[in-house]
């Protein structure tokens, strides 16, 4: 085997291991989860605050958007995420994406 294919061989697998890592780092969405599919409220966040919606149900994942306080949303499902928070993936207006569970207040049509 010539130097530079050996080369591109290592630099292959090795981009297929931080694939494969990556795909392993963002498994809170295969979680245990439960169906909500209902309304809730963004609370517990500022005034002059936003509730940051991401790509995936971690902290760390790409900012895709932001909920102001009071805001409604329909949440469509939540997952458990052990050592966490949960997480609820919500829509609004087209947008979608996961926001930590601790801000929203779900709507309970009997009480409200």
């Amino acid at each position: 085997m010539k130097p530079h294919h050996e080369r591109l061989l290592v630099a292959t697998l090795a981009g297929m291991i931080i694939v494969s890592a990556a795909a392993f780092a963002i498994t809170p969405a295969s979680a245990a989860g439960y169906n909500v599919d209902q309304k809730a409220q963004v609370t517990g966040v500022a005034w002059w605050d936003q509730l940051n919606i991401r790509k995936w149900p971690a902290a760390y994942s790409k900012k895709t958007g932001a909920l102001k306080p009071k805001t409604w949303v329909w949440v469509e499902r939540c997952v458990k995420v052990e050592n966490a928070s949960d997480w609820c993936k919500v829509e609004r207006n087209h947008q979608q994406g996961w926001v930590n569970a601790r801000y929203l207040t779900l709507h309970n049509p009997y009480t409200d």
